[in-house]
């Protein structure tokens, strides 16, 4: 097939030069080029060499001439890939393809494959199923159910000139066998068919009128609408569709939507006799038939479209609407909603305040909510079904209706979606061969295995929480296609596996590609086999073996020892512990590969994957990437502006959510000078390294930096594991870089030369931390600090327990300072004494504000009660009196609360756990040198210091401890 695809392809060769001006369709690609249009001759323009543009007309050259480059790419990024296991799929790689056909038999057995007729989005030009990646807009969107509505056409009554085409058709088909006609709107609603009062139609609209040949009936509807409906099945049963050729519908008559405004209608179900065809402005032509039913009592836009034509004559005359065609319709209540009554619609109406259609957000909202609580809420005033709820009469009135001839189903995709060829998709019933995802056992167990914590990891609650939502709404997915790159279906032979299902067990053929393919053979050729294996040989018995611990397949060609090897191979990998891939691929490709996990390995849930991370797409610089902007970046020319580490550093960066990450060349910049800047003290460090003090007597500066490397070596590797490469960055680079230039500063003023096991120590770590983002820098200064063998291969830094006490003091002495320095800067000309001022008790309010909360703290839990605000707020009303004292105490108990969360129970002392005075003295130099001070001293208030001192009460009503304030005079 791919041979033929691939002559086929040849013969619009000369269509592909731009100046043939080729019909090419958008692909994902044309969105990242700009608002105008790019063929693919431009886009590949900027990618190879123009002269081998022809060649891509041939699908197979794709296939060999970019995924050589993708792979030098990535070794120039410095990718950690075994690529001894790198392959491309489709039937072109003999070993995968014989991987795929196994595990298609597989689900076959497993009864997880089968055949039938089934709706799918479909591409009538390419004439097959249009999955997720044959999409050039609209993937991830399924098949959306309608119940279309035969409102039969009356002979017109008023004498309008505008009705003599309808009046025509209506007089021929009387002819040629009593044939009715039929507006036909598209419903989610049929159980509110009761409350119709008129019709809807767009002025403005393009409408036909076909022939359905399965009733012998005249739909009218929007020529969108009868295209899809030609693909359909009337009668599923039967194999019925509604046309008698697929595809094909015959147009007896056009018309605008004036000229079928006005036609009086039988409508089912209704209370009145006749209702008429009304002007609706806010009609979307790309949804539904065109045609709107009207239900004033329970849809927002009817009930306002409806008044507006009630209480503005001159809008009505505007469109020929005479009084009677309005007037007489009220508003029928059909369905009761509790806090609603039972006309929800004009009660929403009221109570939002619309008047017109304009009000398109209210409307929005008043719709959103009056449907979904009409569903879930809402129970039946009128008809046969009085009484039951609306989620329980709804299937029963449509297929009520269906069955009595009023109505038939209809079906759309869910959105917009365009085919890589440029053609709007439909929904087609096709003969297909389908995967039965949504069978309940197979869901439950996949859904079971994703919501236990225990056995999968998503990494972030908005991914867990589209995986639970995909679980439960995909069903039966059309598995192959008639044509395109593949493996072909092994027992069907006409079809092809299409790219989204031959890709959900692969992570498992990693696990043996180095044995069947190995180094630079993507394409499984013959005879480059490390393990001297023919793809002929790879029968499902084989796979069995290797996968499934099945027997010795009997007459095998393949050695025992390699298969052995094989086979200890993937049970050594398996199971695989992470996935990284893309949100988009959730609602398929992710889901669809646990599901297959699930029914491969069915007696083996350990086996089911533990692990996806998912990233968002990427912005450059906070903008879409596009070519017309300037900000479209590809790898190689990345990397070769900005260095693979400075690249690695600024998409580390990027972001850590599902969210879109952000790629700043910004960053990317500065991340060339910050570890160049770097390297230079490393190496400057070390050339002075005899002149470092030596030896066991620590100062309190070499303690805080030990403990600070300690507690981020900690905090970097967590955030790792938690596949946070942007908290990572921050911790084990930027706030290293904090934590050494305070203390090279604190070295600097004080006079004191820093200690060469803590330099070293911070060196060594700062190295390996940054490994994982910028490997390249970090094997060049490994060497430079004379270590061994490789950076990546070193063990991460060893780390000692974090001392949260001395974190506390620490960040007492940074915050002090941080203090002092606002407050030198606020200080009069000619102020020449300058004193700290100490207090080690607090005032007795905030004791007892600490001694309420270390009631309040649940040891066990390590956490404060989830109503502790609301708690303290009640405490704080019924033992302070003063206003003021109440909101400071709010505030204490605030910021007191996250100090315990960071540092733990210590933080709600009475006293300080450490000597105040003691820090700040033995930091004399470097306050003096940071604050521009000649001389300072240090007053401990409550003591004779303070008496001798004569501080002012305003200086020191304000001191606390662990808050000193600088006195300044």
């Amino acid at each position: 097939m791919e041979a033929e695809m691939a002559a086929a392809a040849a013969a619009k060769a000369a269509a592909a030069a731009p100046d043939k001006k080729a019909k090419g369709g958008k692909t994902k690609l044309v969105q990242k080029s700009g608002t105008g249009i790019v063929r693919q001759w431009n886009i590949l323009k900027k990618m190879v060499p123009e002269e081998e543009i022809p060649k891509f007309v041939d699908p197979l050259y794709w296939l060999n001439y970019f995924p050589p480059i993708g792979v030098d790419h990535m070794k120039k990024f410095g990718s950690g890939v075994d690529w001894r296991r790198s392959f491309i799929t489709t039937a072109v790689n003999p070993y995968y393809d014989a991987f795929i056909r196994w595990q298609f038999n597989t689900l076959r057995a497993k009864g997880k494959v089968l055949y039938g007729k089934r709706n799918n989005v479909y591409s009538i030009l390419d004439g097959q199923v249009c999955a997720d990646h044959d999409r050039s807009e609209g993937e991830g969107v399924g098949t959306q159910e309608y119940v279309l509505i035969k409102l039969k056409v009356l002979p017109p009554e008023h004498n309008q000139a505008r009705h003599g085409k309808i009046q025509a058709l209506l007089d021929k088909q009387a002819a040629d066998g009593n044939r009715a006609i039929y507006l036909v709107p598209a419903t989610l609603r049929p159980e509110t068919m009761y409350g119709q009062t008129n019709c809807f139609v767009l002025p403005t609209g393009e409408y036909g009128a076909y022939h359905v040949d399965a009733t012998d009936e005249v739909f009218i509807m929007s020529a969108r609408a009868a295209r899809g409906l030609s693909c359909q099945l009337f009668d599923t049963e039967k194999s019925q569709y509604y046309t008698k050729e697929f595809g094909k519908i015959t147009c007896l008559e056009t018309f605008t939507g004036d000229e079928l405004l006005g036609l009086p209608l039988s409508a089912p179900n209704a209370t009145y006799d006749k209702v008429y065809t009304l002007p609706l402005l806010t009609i979307s032509m790309n949804k539904g038939t065109g045609v709107v039913t009207s239900v004033p009592s329970d849809a927002p836009d009817d009930y306002v479209a409806l008044q507006t034509l009630k209480d503005k004559p001159d809008f009505a005359e505007k469109y020929g609407i005479t009084p009677d065609m309005v007037e007489p319709f009220d508003v029928v209540p059909i369905i009761s909603i509790e806090g609603y009554g039972d006309a929800s619609a004009v009660y929403m109406c009221e109570k939002l305040k619309i008047k017109s259609f304009n009000d398109k957000a209210k409307l929005a909202q008043a719709k959103d909510e009056t449907y979904l609580k009409g569903f879930t809420m809402g129970v039946m005033e009128y008809g046969p079904h009085k009484g039951e709820k609306v989620s329980e009469a709804k299937p029963k009135i449509r297929d009520e209706m269906i069955a009595a001839g009023q109505a038939c189903l209809y079906f759309e995709p869910e959105s917009r979606v365009m085919s890589r060829t440029n053609d709007e998709c439909i929904v087609a019933a096709t003969d297909q061969w389908y995967l039965a995802y949504g069978e309940e056992s197979w869901r439950d167990a996949v859904r079971k295995h994703v919501l236990n914590q225990d056995t999968f990891n998503a990494y972030d609650p908005a991914a867990l929480g589209k995986y639970d939502y995909t679980i439960g709404w995909l069903k039966e997915w059309a598995c192959t296609r008639q044509f395109g790159l593949g493996t072909h279906l092994p027992w069907d032979q006409q079809w092809v596996i299409e790219s989204l299902s031959d890709s959900t067990i692969y992570m498992a053929y990693y696990a043996i590609a180095h044995v069947l393919q190995g180094v630079d053979n993507l394409n499984g050729e013959a005879g480059k086999s490390p393990g001297k294996i023919a793809a002929e040989d790879l029968t499902d018995d084989v796979f069995n073996y290797i996968y499934c611990n099945g027997p010795i397949p009997e007459g095998t060609n393949i050695p025992a020892d390699a298969l052995n090897k094989m086979r200890s191979e993937f049970r050594y990998w398996y199971p695989m512990d992470l996935r990284v891939s893309a949100k988009d691929l959730i609602p398929n490709h992710l889901t669809m590969a646990l599901y297959n996990h699930a029914a491969i390995w069915d007696d083996e849930p350990a086996l089911w994957p533990k692990g996806y991370y998912t990233n968002g797409h990427v912005l450059v610089d906070a903008e879409k990437m596009s070519k017309s902007k300037g900000n479209f970046l590809m790898m190689d020319e990345t990397i070769k502006k900005y260095s693979a580490d400075a690249t690695r550093f600024a998409c580390a960066d990027a972001g850590d959510t599902i969210d879109d990450a952000n790629f700043s060349r910004d960053t990317a910049d500065t991340a060339i000078v910050s570890l160049a800047n770097e390297e230079n003290w490393i190496n400057e460090t070390l050339a002075e390294i005899a002149t470092l003090r030596t030896g066991d007597d620590f100062n309190f500066m070499d303690k805080v930096l030990i403990n600070e490397t300690n507690r981020l070596i900690k905090a970097t590797e967590d955030s790792f594991a938690a596949m946070q490469f942007r908290e990572g960055l921050q911790k084990g680079w930027f706030e290293m870089m904090i934590a050494r230039n305070e203390y090279r500063s604190w070295c600097s003023d004080g006079g004191v030369p820093m200690h060469e096991a803590v330099v070293r120590k911070w060196i060594e770590s700062v190295i390996i931390l940054i490994c994982p983002i910028c490997p390249h820098w970090s094997e060049k200064m490994w060497k430079a600090v004379g270590k061994e063998g490789l950076a990546i291969k070193a063990p991460w830094p060893a780390a000692d327990q974090e001392d949260k006490l001395l974190t506390r003091q620490a960040k007492f002495l940074r915050d002090t300072l941080k203090n002092f320095r606002a407050a030198a800067g606020k200080a009069k000309k000619g102020w020449k004494e300058c004193s700290v001022l100490i207090s080690d008790t607090y005032p007795e309010w905030k004791v007892n504000v600490l001694t309420w909360m270390q009631g309040e703290y649940d040891n066990d839990a390590g956490a404060f009660p989830a109503d502790f605000m609301k708690k303290l707020k009640g405490w704080t009303g019924a033992n302070l009196e003063d206003k003021k004292l109440i909101k400071f105490a709010m505030q204490f108990a605030s910021f007191v609360k996250r100090e315990v969360e960071e540092v733990g129970t210590q933080a709600m002392d009475t006293t300080l756990p450490f000597d105040q005075k003691a820090i700040l003295q033995g930091s004399e130099s470097y306050i003096k040198s940071q604050l521009n001070l000649t001389a300072i001293d240090f007053i401990l208030l409550g003591t004779e210091e303070e008496t001798a001192a004569n501080v002012p009460e305003k200086n020191s009503q304000n001191v606390t401890p662990g808050k000193p304030v600088l006195w300044m005079r």
